[in-house]
């Protein structure tokens, strides 16, 4: 019996761990090119959100300067979490990103 493809002829899991590989990017071309999978966008719509905040928050001025060694080495392990996590098929929900993820993903 085959694997059923996803977005892109990708099996799930790939599908859902390359919605991380490039942050926020990756998740907006997974995002608008699935359209059927929940995993799979709801995969993407965590990226988009968790990455975007993170890209933003480093170009705010003070706060960009002043946490951006913190930022950088926390989103590194949070990528790296993410990234794993979808590979083995398991969802990771974060916390009030993923509820918002959550209803991105059903609409």
């Amino acid at each position: 019996m085959a694997e059923e493809k996803y977005t892109f002829g990708l099996e799930k899991n790939v599908a859902c761990a390359l919605t991380y590989v490039l942050g926020w990017v990756s998740g907006l071309v997974f995002f608008l090119a699935e359209k059927k999978d929940e995993d799979i966008r709801f995969n993407a719509a965590q990226s988009i959100i968790t990455f975007g905040a993170l890209t933003v928050l480093s170009m705010v001025p003070v706060i960009g300067l002043v946490l951006s060694p913190f930022l950088f080495l926390g989103g590194l392990i949070l990528w790296l979490v993410l990234l794993v996590k979808a590979y083995q098929g398991n969802t990771l929900k974060l916390p009030l990103v993923g509820q918002l993820a959550e209803k991105l993903a059903s609409r």
